[in-house]
């Protein structure tokens, strides 16, 4: 069979881009990707698995490395938690696709005479945060290749090393099978000038990042899944089991030292129940800060009076942050909780911290109360992303729920369970969107269904009666007509 190039970019195109440029590193490795997309679009369904299956055995055992690489590159996280994360984010997203059709048919309903048929968006940009450089790419490249597509991965100039790492290992697993390598690639001098090239000439943009890495998504022309700013606020009300809602909140603080857009950033807890929750929230590790302290340590975190706080901070462990605002902790403290009362810019400990740091409020009377706050939370930052409550009241879960401008509710669960989870529906993701409250185009876990176009067959059934009188009749007898 004679291999036909399959690219939207003419040879003439590239060929006429300088040398050593930038364009031409961008437009060549696209132009890679297209032709080995082509070489997987006939692909059965059994090919792709088990493509994907080899992708993700080639991750999962190189963890240990991968992890080792992005802590002393990054220095973000740590070793143990990112071993763990890659296993669990890897073999949980190749569990979740295992029964998803990405070839072929794959729904038929005769009742509506509806037959849909998933096609391969193409070629595939994935821009990847310092904070995820071991766990990302795996996780975009095997929804993107079970879809049959090619994937180009803009690293973060800090961890290229780590994710070049890890795309070598997807790599890996492509030949392993016989499936062209070029199926995942990694740009090498990662720039702004780069991602914007590579924006501009794939198909689809899936980016995980910083607000200004999303808003360039968005605006370069091309579809794209971008996510919002993270801020999780979990609530605690008067009815939740204490030591389930501490031990689950104290696991979501510190695993990989709050790497996770998902860790508890707030807690919003009722005032009976305060003391109790975190007199164990301190067992487990917590210590809270004085008023002093508390004030020491924002200057150390926002020491320019900035949104986003000090990679100093970000991601370190709770001694390395005490110590750098002269912060004594007993040893043992995992993470710092701080009291808090207000929103907003004046109030910093509000926004998102990407550090064992904890803010807690308190809420009396009704549920409503504690919405109120977690909007005022969100709305500063973290508009549609995620809240959780610990609780055992129905009405209390579904007021939250309701009136939370918050793409996921995670009821009674680690937080980091958002993105998927054993003992929860969610798909596995680490693209977690947040709606047009926080700019994007959806609310889902980004996932495999996100990376196909579907084409709808439509055939004749029987046709439908529409009953006009069943149809009105409420509303002329309430208005006439």
């Amino acid at each position: 069979m004679t291999e036909v190039k399959n690219t939207s970019i003419p040879d003439s195109q590239t060929s006429t881009v300088p040398a050593d440029t930038p364009e031409r590193e961008i437009l060549e490795l696209v132009e890679n990707a297209r032709f080995a997309q082509s070489q997987i679009n006939s692909h059965t369904q059994e090919q792709v698995d088990e493509l994907v299956t080899s992708i993700a055995w080639s991750v999962i055992k190189n963890r240990e490395e991968l992890a080792r690489m992005a802590v002393d590159e990054g220095e973000f996280g740590n070793y143990a938690d990112k071993v763990t994360k890659i296993y669990n984010r890897v073999i949980g997203t190749l569990a979740d696709m295992r029964s998803v059709k990405t070839v072929g048919m794959i729904e038929d309903d005769p009742e509506t005479g509806i037959t849909k048929f998933a096609k391969p968006v193409g070629v595939i940009g994935a821009l990847i945060p310092a904070t995820g450089p071991d766990a990302t790419p795996p996780v975009k490249a095997l929804g993107a290749i079970k879809a049959r597509n090619a994937l180009i991965v803009a690293p973060h100039p800090r961890t290229e090393r780590s994710s070049a790492r890890v795309v070598e290992c997807i790599r890996e697993g492509c030949a392993r099978v016989g499936a062209p390598e070029d199926l995942a690639q990694v740009i090498t001098g990662p720039s702004i000038q780069k991602t914007k090239v590579l924006m501009e000439n794939v198909d689809l943009i899936v980016a995980t990042g910083g607000l200004g890495m999303v808003k360039a998504a968005y605006s370069s022309g091309k579809p794209a899944y971008g996510v919002g700013v993270g801020n999780a606020v979990h609530v605690v009300d008067e009815t939740a089991d204490l030591d389930d809602a501490a031990d689950m909140i104290a696991r979501a603080k510190t695993f990989d030292y709050a790497t996770s857009c998902l860790a508890d950033n707030a807690i919003v807890v009722h005032r009976d129940v305060y003391e109790v929750l975190v007199s164990r929230l301190t067992e487990l590790g917590g210590y809270l800060c004085s008023k002093a302290e508390k004030s020491s340590l924002e200057k150390v975190m926002w020491p320019k009076d900035a949104h986003i706080p000090s990679p100093e901070i970000i991601a370190k462990s709770a001694e390395s942050i005490a110590k750098k605002a002269q912060i004594d902790i007993p040893p043992g403290k995992s993470f710092l909780l701080v009291d808090e009362t207000g929103t907003g810019e004046g109030h910093p400990f509000s926004g998102e911290k990407l550090s064992v740091v904890l803010a807690v409020y308190q809420y009396s009377g009704k549920i409503e109360n504690a919405v109120d706050i977690v909007n005022c939370i969100t709305d500063y930052q973290g508009l549609g992303h995620t809240c959780g409550i610990h609780s055992q009241s129905e009405a209390n879960i579904n007021c939250v729920a309701l009136n939370t401008r918050t793409a996921r509710v995670i009821v009674n669960q680690n937080l980091n369970e958002g993105a998927g989870s054993p003992r929860n529906g969610l798909p596995y993701t680490l693209s977690l969107a947040c709606g047009t409250w926080g700019g994007n185009i959806t609310t889902e876990n980004v996932n495999v269904r996100n990376f196909m176009n579907v084409t709808w067959v439509s055939r004749p059934v029987h046709p439908r009666a529409f009953d006009e009188e069943g149809l009105f009749e409420d509303y002329w007898n309430k208005y006439g007509k």
